[in-house]
């Protein structure tokens, strides 16, 4: 066996070798024991994966690899995202056309997956532009369509001046972009919406089956945002007011109404209100601001009554005020509150603003209010409607035709893809109009249904419908009859273990989870729920700041895998932190991953010997590793053999320990650990279809101890050692603890420990460089 680690020319040639022996693609029709392990597949945007993805990729690979070896037939497939505004906001960016920087970055993106080493089934990719795939993405608006849940409508809806083009709820959370950033206007817009509403109680119900990260079942709990009260009305005389509560008990105290500026009800000619003008000029002031503007805490209130009328409060026929303030929300309940100073803390604000009266009335029972005054439970969502069309270039033609004689027709499916046509100028042309409505040869079409003329639809679909069902086609890719067939989906689906971002909680897997429960309502799944386990991986971060390009600290792993390799870069990321909780890249801290990796393969160039005190240490190292890898835990297991290499080096190792190491270290640095298993053990078979190693529970148990971990004499964490553990253990142990890692960040080097104290059994402190 060679001295020397070259990783270059390893790493090289197992890529190669996997590639060719088709070592990770599954049988897809015959499978004994299906394992679908999927990971959300990057959007284009750039010029090439960053770090992050990396560490996303990577962690879902180890996973892959280590379900793979304890006997399962692990399906991992990967593709691109290439569709909407991302893609297309960063072709405008350096002056491409989507469609040809589309070819260019799927080139280098492909490039730098196969370098990272994953288990990647590529077989079964797929790119969300390619007509094969949005043909049935197009085909997935019309099951919709056919259903009753797509539908034309005008609301008033996100706009983004930047973008130029309108955008779901979702996507202007905080009422920005979620892609550029730039503060959403509010425009009164016919629109093509799908009713994900009439499944809101669904899929809230639906969180209690799943196992998900709690974090991400909350923020979709929250959006979907479920709201038990009564439904009131306030006569005003000519009209009256509808009022949403989840208080109908403080209606005593309710002194005055308010109305937000967008209420139909301010508009109503016949309504004798004094201050038209003044009333005018508030709602367009308000209109120009975002939700986040109006909502922001510690806003001055603002707003103007309505002069001239007045409503009644029902329970107690009083007479009160009614105001527009832009603190109230049209798409909240009804648009209309009613306002009880006593028990709000911002009708309270407003009515120390305006010297309204606050009123201590008691609090009446919900049933007494409601037979008071006629009113209705009633259930309030705060989820939307999912606003699917986009004013884009870049993007699936919606599958609809406009024909004077017939209406709204949808296309046959027969007749899918539309094909998205080449055009050259596809900037947005902030007209509320897809560039494709300049392009007569792409509108300009018969009615399917009578052969008249009639003119396409020439707003796109919203790139979040073409992630929603992207699971689905993977296992059957190639599939030319059907998005997927009925036998797959029954092998493989619904999907064991995703990993992603939780950014995405109420994007792409809120709609997923109803784009899957539509499809099996409409017979085409048997599951309605998409995802069985889903954990949401943590941010990577640089030296201590968040990357971004103006600060010149994006990584580029390309750098990393030159200098370091890919098993020293995927090792490195797993290392940080847990996965779910993201960690700090610092450089010194790849270098002291190089190392390991030297001292790994310096370790086979050693003979093995026949007996080594070693044996308790190995089973114990396979039953850690085993449960970290199960917890996501994959800097714990890392340490746990940093621990085992720390004795092996003192104390030697048997052949049999050696193999047991290399598989324990296979799902991270897969490799080298190939390389070592056919070379210096001579094995035939690859490392990664072996079997996982089995543990001894008496031999694991061992005798250990809690000692406390101190950093520059602070008690930081406590960790558990064996009584005598050496020194090297204990650091090991106590600087892969998330919690001593927020005063240690890059503990894989030793750029910021001046010394370490260790009293074994005791105590063990690290003592930085920073006292």
């Amino acid at each position: 066996m060679e001295k020397l680690y070259d990783f270059k020319e390893i790493e090289k040639k197992w890529q190669e070798s996997w590639r060719a022996s088709r070592i990770y693609e599954p049988n897809l029709d015959k499978p004994r024991k299906p394992f679908y392990n999927l990971m959300m597949f990057p959007y284009p945007s750039a010029e090439g994966l960053h770090v992050g993805n990396v560490y996303a990729f990577t962690g879902s690979d180890a996973y892959g690899r280590y379900q793979r070896m304890r006997g399962n037939d692990v399906f991992e497939p990967i593709g691109l995202d290439g569709f909407g505004i991302h893609s297309e906001n960063y072709a405008l960016k350096i002056g491409a056309h989507p469609i040809e920087q589309a070819e260019r970055t799927e080139e280098n993106f492909y490039r730098q997956l196969r370098a990272i080493g994953n288990g990647f089934a590529w077989d079964a990719r797929v790119e969300t532009y390619d007509p094969e795939y949005y043909r049935w993405t197009q085909w997935l608006f019309l099951q919709l369509f056919k259903r009753g849940l797509a539908e034309r409508k005008k609301a008033a809806v996100n706009w983004c001046p930047s973008c130029k083009t309108v955008l779901a709820d979702e996507q202007a959370e905080g009422g920005e972009c979620e892609r550029c950033g730039t503060q959403v206007v509010k425009k009164e817009l016919e629109q093509w919406f799908f009713k994900i509403t009439d499944y809101a109680d669904r899929l809230l119900d639906g969180l209690q089956g799943i196992d998900w990260s709690e974090r991400v079942k909350i923020a979709q709990r929250n959006w979907i945002g479920k709201s038990e009260g009564a439904l009131l009305e306030f006569p005003t005389g000519q009209f009256s007011i509808k009022v949403f509560t989840t208080r109908p008990d403080t209606i005593l105290g309710a002194t005055y109404i308010v109305l937000a500026p967008e209420h139909p009800l301010i508009e109503n000619q016949e309504l004798r209100i004094k201050n038209q003008g003044e009333i005018k000029n508030y709602v367009e002031a308000a209109k120009r601001k975002t939700e986040q503007e109006r909502l922001v805490e510690g806003k001055v209130k603002t707003g103007v009554e309505l002069k001239g009328i007045t409503a009644i409060n029902p329970a107690t026929g009083t007479e009160i005020p009614i105001w527009v303030a832009d603190y109230v929300l049209a798409g909240y309940g009804t648009g209309a509150i009613m306002a009880v100073p006593a028990h709000d803390e911002r009708d309270r604000a407003f009515a120390e603003t305006f010297d309204l009266p606050i009123s201590d009335a008691e609090l009446l029972p919900a049933r007494e209010v409601l037979r008071k005054t006629h009113g209705l439970r009633k259930t309030h969502y705060h989820l939307r409607d999912w606003l699917i069309s986009r004013q884009r270039y870049w993007g699936p033609p919606i599958p609809i035709v406009y024909c004077d004689a017939c209406g709204t027709v949808p296309v046959p499916e027969k007749d899918l893809p539309i094909k998205l046509p080449y055009i050259k100028d596809f900037r947005p042309t902030g007209t509320n109009e897809s560039p494709l409505a300049a392009d007569a040869s792409f509108y300009k079409t018969t009615c399917p249904r009578c052969g008249h003329e009639a003119r396409r639809e020439t707003d796109v679909s919203d790139t979040f419908l073409d992630s929603a069902w992207y699971f689905l086609r993977y296992p059957d890719a190639h599939n030319g009859a059907e998005p997927f067939s009925k036998k797959r989906m029954k092998k493989w689906l619904p999907v064991n273990m995703y990993i992603g971002g939780a950014e995405h909680s109420v994007l792409h897997l809120l709609y997923a989870r109803f784009i899957t429960k539509v499809l099996h309502d409409a017979g085409h799944l048997r599951f309605d729920e998409p995802f069985t386990k889903f954990r949401a991986h943590g941010l990577i971060i640089k030296d201590g700041a968040k990357m971004s390009k103006s600060k010149g600290n994006v990584i580029n792993p390309d750098e990393y895998v030159a200098l370091y390799g890919a098993d020293a870069l995927r090792l490195y990321l797993m290392f940080l932190a847990p996965l779910e909780d993201g960690g700090d890249f610092r450089d010194s801290g790849m270098r002291g991953m190089a190392k390991f990796l030297n001292r790994v393969w310096q370790m086979f160039s050693r003979d093995a010997v026949s007996g080594s005190e070693t044996e308790k240490l190995v089973h114990q190292a396979v039953k850690k590793v085993s449960e970290d890898i199960e917890a996501l835990k994959f800097n714990t297991a890392i340490s746990q053999l940093m621990i085992l290499l720390n004795a092996f080096e003192k104390n030697g190792s048997t052949r049999e320990s050696r193999e047991t190491f290399l598989k324990l270290l296979a799902p991270f640095a897969p490799h080298i650990t190939e390389e070592l298993w056919h070379m210096a053990l001579r094995n035939e078979a690859s490392i990664h279809t072996s079997a996982w190693p089995i543990y001894d529970a008496r031999l694991a148990a061992g005798e250990t101890v809690e000692i406390g971990v101190q950093v520059d004499g602070k008690l930081r964490a406590t960790v558990t050692l064996a009584p005598n553990a050496p020194e090297n253990d204990a650091r090991a142990a106590a600087l892969a603890d998330e919690r001593v890692r927020k005063y240690v960040p890059d503990p894989s080097a030793d750029g910021r420990i001046a010394r370490v104290i260790y009293v074994p059994g005791r105590i063990i402190n690290v003592i930085t460089k920073t006292q």
